[in-house]
């Protein structure tokens, strides 16, 4: 399995991807397979001195088995940049020549580039692959000074830097991953079966010789033209020059294809290359966020009846802040996008009112499974956030965080006590926002409200309640204020029933909260407090 290596010494690369022009300051990364096998060929013209007639057969051999198959890269880091210029375009106005601004983009590139074809090659062209590889000055143009060697190891790419075709039997790679296309070479028969219909359609469309009688030589020319589009096989279509395509009419060249290719969203970045840095915290369970408005009027923040809707839309921030990043702490996912197997150990967004003004001016970042350095750093560097109704953001800042929940009940003064209300022990909750069923409520069975309950609990590895009492809203007022709570995601599923139930709850012994149960109650619903 051959591997060819290309280091660049003055950390440039410059080539233009096929089919567009230098001033759209694109990048071909990684450098096209049709780009590969044509620096191969002009290498063993301008170095091996090849004959003009064609290269010899050993090299024919080798240019058609690697043009036989798809390439794996592995992909260094690249930074895209560029340089503009004003060229002259030899033409003078008012005593002046004119200029045209041109842009020269490139690939700044630190680390090795390495190509691996899946292909068995004979000794003979082994050989002839590592002298090419050898004399190899630049790859795309002129500028991109490499300096290349064919490895004597093939080993597996690292699943971060590898760059693999598309439908090669591999599972979608997921979130931080993109599509490029890339302009690969037909294998050699596939071509030359193509060429012989397209050429015998083109001869049937010319005038034909009557029976008994030899071409005339106008037609031997017109036959001659025709066919002149059409190169006898892949190594002619790998040597054609751009003219030549321009004059045969192709926007294309004949014997290429477009294959799409994986690679990381991050594998050319624009700008100044980021490094990550992750720092090593410790893990945390719990971090509490205060919110307050630009002028601090706290009368002006959301209403307590938009809790699901400000968790909602803070969930929203902090995954766009990952940039296609993954992180299941706050995705709840793994890296397929799929829902973690072990149920509710991921981010809890519990936006609470902890002064009693019926405002939310607080949001609990509750993590069961834990926030490690890049998560915190995540948190942190959401600075605001915003509401419908509220004038301008509202702003952001961690007021405290806790290696376990429980920590934050040594809180001090009116936030303490509020916030143990929520993540203290005791036998009674009572609801502090409505519980919403997750399934539809049934007469009987395990589906019953009650049994709903019992589930949520189960699940969270809580013990039963002994009571579940339903607290009527015309007869209590918490249960009217809660008939208001917007209980419907705007960004995620409905709820099954659109209804909110406000209870009390009861156990044999104390519970440790929080108590967060039902339909959104990773977003503030079902969200109990101690009486």
């Amino acid at each position: 399995m051959p591997t060819l290596i290309f280091r660049f010494p003055a950390g440039r690369y410059h080539a233009t991807p096929w089919g567009h022009h230098v001033n759209e300051g694109l990048i071909e990364w990684p450098p096209s397979p049709w780009r590969l096998l044509r620096t191969l060929l002009a290498t063993g013209y301008a170095m091996l001195h090849w004959p003009t007639a064609g290269p010899p057969p050993e090299a024919r051999s080798l240019v058609e088995k690697l043009a036989s198959v798809l390439p794996y890269y592995r992909l260094p880091k690249a930074t895209g940049t560029h340089s503009r210029h004003y060229m002259p375009m030899a033409r003078f106005k008012n005593g002046r020549e004119e200029t045209s601004l041109v842009f020269d983009t490139w690939a700044r590139v630190s680390g090795e580039l390495a190509v691996s074809w899946q292909v068995e090659l004979t000794a003979q062209e082994h050989e002839l692959l590592e002298r090419l590889a050898e004399r190899i000055g630049y790859l795309g143009r002129s500028e991109s000074w490499v300096v290349a060697h064919l490895a004597t190891d093939a080993r597996p790419f690292p699943a971060g830097e590898a760059c693999w075709p598309e439908g090669n039997g591999e599972a979608s790679p997921g979130p931080g991953w993109e599509q490029i296309s890339v302009l690969v070479p037909e294998p050699a028969d596939t071509y030359a079966a193509w060429r012989e219909r397209a050429v015998a359609r083109t001869l049937e469309s010319l005038e034909h010789t009557p029976p008994g009688r030899t071409p005339t030589a106008k037609m031997k020319k017109e036959q001659e033209k025709a066919i002149r589009p059409y190169p006898p096989d892949l190594i002619a279509c790998l040597q054609m020059q751009t003219n030549e395509l321009q004059a045969c009419g192709w926007s294309q060249p004949p014997g290429s294809r477009r294959v799409l290719y994986w690679r990381r969203t991050d594998a050319l970045e624009v700008g100044a290359p980021r490094h990550r840095h992750v720092p090593t915290t410790p893990a945390v369970e719990a971090m509490l966020l205060s919110m307050t408005t630009q002028g601090g009027n706290e009368h002006a923040l959301p209403p307590v009846t938009r809790t699901l809707a400000q968790a909602e839309h803070l969930h929203r921030q902090l995954v766009g802040s990952l940039k296609g990043r993954h992180h299941p702490a706050l995705t709840g996912c793994d890296e397929q996008r799929r829902p973690l197997c072990e149920p509710h150990r991921h981010a809890h967004l519990l936006p609470i009112d902890l002064n009693g003004d019926g405002h939310l001016d607080h949001i609990l970042i509750w993590v069961p499974m834990g926030l490690d350095g890049e998560a915190q750093s995540t948190i942190r560097r959401l600075r605001s956030t915003f509401a419908k109704g509220v004038m301008g953001p509202l702003h952001l800042a961690v007021a405290a965080s806790a290696r376990e929940i429980v920590d934050l009940t040594a809180l001090a003064g009116i936030t303490g006590e509020r916030i143990r209300r929520h993540i203290g022990k005791s036998r009674e909750w009572i609801s502090a926002t409505p519980f919403v069923a997750p399934r539809h409520i049934k007469k009987h069975g395990s589906n019953t409200l009650e049994g709903q309950i019992h589930a949520e609990l189960a699940s969270r590895g809580m013990p039963s309640a002994t009571t579940i009492e339903l607290l009527d809203p015309h007869e209590t007022e918490l249960a009217r204020r809660q008939r208001h709570f917007i209980r419907s995601r705007r960004f995620g599923p409905a709820p099954p029933i659109d209804h909110g139930f406000t209870l009390r709850l009861v156990f044999d012994a104390e519970v440790q909260g929080p108590i967060s149960l039902g339909y959104g109650s990773h977003f503030g619903l079902g969200l109990f407090a101690t009486l």
